[in-house]
């Protein structure tokens, strides 16, 4: 830290000249922007793909199924967490009025932070992958993230610590609570089994896994796009408006009632699955809580405003606020009501749900995000923006963008759900071929990728604009100040200060309230499902995967098709009439990780098992439209010509019987033996059908007697496997 001689200010203490650091907030401000860039572009891709699949050709690493994590990894992670830490480092120096604990610290996090983000752009396309949403990545990233993470919360912690300001102002409780809670969700969520340096198996299973896999999914948007980008809106948005915060009080309310309430709300994301309804019907009534709190905050945030509108009209960094201010509320008043059930009953496995997360992703955090970035790097090149009116160019094609997103899926989402539940007089489906709704809504995904690609052009001017800013100015790497260090709270103070006000003084017992509160709804729902294996139902007919049917599933995971297909047939008549039984609990005992899906592009797959023969699966992959007509399903023709990868199948068998899977003992050794033998009846059934060259050892083999197994298990007498 840069100090220099203190002086004293008299009645209130040393006032003495440090140094912000600006090169930090600089460093995250371009990632921000970089992978920023970048992940829209595979955003874009992506949603070109969904009406043009043939869009780039047919190469594994371009395919939907694998740039889809990339896309929401590169954008939740690279992007909106770059975006976090640059609103963290600028505000929390100035909030503390001090320099970060370390810049060595400092440095580490950043360089470690864009080591992860190149690791995921690397392995995510060659298909490395959990296929757990927004957990994808594998388990020696996870143990890098959590390294970095602890770097960046030892940071941060150390920096308020040292805080010459004794007060900790609102947005340092939600820094707080997010660094605490996040590397609580990540750890929990991460526990696993390595086979290989990329390839490990959920310590979950099935119901248990959707469980905790939810709890952290759902609070990932919680306390990583939320509860920051909060912290972020208390700080800037009183600096912008030039005006004090609303409500204190109402801050205080909002935060605690929020971190309080958000952790319980994982399970909407499962109703009518196969989830306990106790822990369904826990969902959704603190999702429906959480209306209060949310817009509170947003209400706080609005009329921060007040007595500024005339500033809005002209200055951008207030139009991108009110903006997503204004969007968090919509989205936070849109995710409760669809935690209803019998709202999640017609929005559920639509393409509302993908509607509904890019308006608070592009609106709440783009536009937080946007003006955030408009506000700071004037001010750290010491110049004023490039142009205003580049700017405002750049709003309204955000603005725009938005609406040509997320209004087409929000109409194509219920046209969906619709069309799924539609009978005849007569009793029947109108609607018995999946593909008939599919094809209805194409021009919706249209029109998403015109909104997708004026987002884009929007921060590609924002961009611009910014960096031409920094180009008319000089770069302030250390920003030097004078503050003046205030006096530790005594217990004489203390009797006249407000209780809060009191508890914002002493961080430690703070940081161990927010645990305190936040594991309280963690542990209610975690413990019966997730740590009770003996809860969860079991089906006698169930058994564990052949080592065939393993390897297909794997490369079912691969490919990512659980991006497009659910394995879950929930207890509606529209869908067992189409699917067949709904699914129970028992039949996903062995399944690491559960694929009970969040969006249907294509029908469900759980009684997928035995319906078309193994020729029609053969001409399916290879060339969808040869089965299914206008099928808007990628072709994959690299599993016709890929090798099936042996070389950890005796590795998966002994993992997954340490985990609890009840493979005999020894069966390693006589696993690829049997793989090979049910690969092989396969192949020649397939040569008997008329089909020439047919290989037993290639991959598409093992990912057909993989789809042939779903489902079958609650139909057939229980099998028990050889010594």
């Amino acid at each position: 830290m840069n100090m220099a001689r203190p002086e004293r200010d008299e009645g209130r203490g040393q006032v003495e000249s440090f140094a912000y650091d600006n090169a930090i907030v600089k460093n995250f401000a371009i990632a921000t922007a970089v992978w920023g860039v970048i992940g829209m572009l595979v955003g874009l891709i992506i949603a070109i793909k969904l009406w043009a699949p043939d869009f780039l050709g047919f190469i594994p690493q371009l395919s939907y199924g694998r740039l889809r994590p990339l896309h929401t990894n590169a954008v939740i992670f690279a992007f909106a967490g770059n975006a976090i830490f640059v609103g963290v480092y600028y505000s929390l120096q100035r909030l503390c009025k001090a320099r970060m604990y370390s810049d060595f610290f400092s440095r580490l996090h950043f360089w470690g932070w864009q080591f992860i983000i190149v690791l995921a752009a690397v392995t995510l396309p060659l298909g490395f992958t959990t296929s757990k949403e927004y957990a994808e990545l594998e388990w020696p990233i996870d143990i890098l993230i959590t390294i970095v993470w602890v770097v960046f919360g030892w940071n941060m912690l150390g920096t308020i610590a040292r805080r010459r300001e004794r007060h900790m102002y609102v947005a340092i409780w939600f820094y707080i609570a997010t660094f605490l809670t996040v590397a609580l969700l990540h750890i929990v969520n991460s526990f696993e089994l390595p086979v290989s340096l990329l390839k490990s198996y959920s310590a979950y299973a099935g119901v248990q896994d959707a469980l905790v896999q939810w709890w952290y999914g759902h609070n990932a948007v919680a306390f990583f796009l939320t509860t920051p980008f909060l912290g972020i809106m208390y700080y800037f948005v009183p600096k912008a408006a030039e005006r004090p915060v609303f409500s204190y009080r109402l801050s205080i309310v909002h935060f605690w009632s929020l971190i309080f309430i958000y952790i319980w709300a994982g399970p909407h994301h499962l109703l009518y699955t196969a989830l306990p309804d106790w822990a369904q019907s826990l969902g959704t009534v603190f999702s429906v809580m959480l209306i209060a709190p949310s817009w509170g905050g947003m209400l706080n945030g609005l009329l921060t405003l007040r007595g500024a509108w005339d500033k809005v009209r002209t200055d951008p960094v207030l139009k991108f606020m009110v903006v997503g201010i204004t969007a968090y509320g919509m989205s936070t008043f849109e995710g409760p009501m669809m935690s209803i059930k019998g709202v999640s009953a017609i929005t559920h496995y639509t393409d509302y749900i993908i509607g509904h997360v890019h308006l608070g992703a592009l609106a709440w955090n783009g536009g937080l995000t946007f003006a955030m970035l408009y506000y700071i790097v004037p001010r750290i090149w010491g110049t004023k923006l490039f142009s205003v009116k580049l700017a405002n160019w750049h709003f309204w094609a955000m603005t725009l963008g938005i609406a040509f997103y997320v209004i087409p899926l929000y109409f194509g989402g219920i046209v969906q759900s619709l069309m799924w539940k539609d009978f005849n007089p007569d009793g029947t489906l109108v609607n018995p071929n999946f593909l008939e709704t599919v094809i209805r809504i194409v021009p919706m995904y249209v029109l998403r990728s015109v909104g997708g690609g004026l987002y884009l052009l929007g921060t590609g001017l924002g961009v611009y604009n910014l960096w031409k800013t920094a180009r008319s100015g000089s770069f302030i790497a250390d920003e030097g100040v004078r503050a003046v260090r205030e006096p530790r709270v005594d217990a004489a103070d203390a009797k006249h200060d407000y209780w809060h006000r009191l508890l914002e003084k002493k961080p430690f017992r703070f940081s161990v309230l927010v645990v305190v509160v936040v594991l309280i709804g963690g542990i209610v729902e975690y413990v019966p499902t997730a740590l009770i294996s003996s809860n969860v139902p079991t089906i006698a007919t169930v058994t564990p995967y052949t080592p065939l049917e393993l390897e297909g599933r794997d490369l079912y995971i691969r490919e990512g098709c659980v991006g497009c297909h659910s394995q879950m047939i929930r207890p509606f008549r529209s869908e067992t009439e189409r699917y067949g039984q709904y699914s129970q609990a028992g039949e996903f005992v062995y399944d690491r990780p559960f694929l009970w899906g969040s969006k249907r592009t294509g029908p469900d797959l759980h009684r997928i098992g035995r319906k078309y023969p193994d020729a029609w699966h053969w001409n399916h992959m290879k060339e969808p439209g040869s089965t299914s007509p206008k099928s808007i399903m990628p072709g994959y023709p690299w599993l016709y010509d890929a090798k099936l990868d042996l070389g950890h199948t005796e590795g998966k068998i002994i993992t997954l019987r340490k985990l609890g899977v009840p493979y005999p003992e020894g069966y390693e050794s006589k696993a690829v033996t049997d793989l090979t033998a049910q690969a092989a009846t396969i192949a020649e059934g397939l040569r008997s059908s008329g089909f020439k060259d047919v290989s037993a050892d290639r991959e598409i083999i093992a990912l057909i007697a993989y789809l042939q197994r779903l489902g079958t298990d609650i139909k057939k007498p229980a099998v028990a496997m050889e010594e």
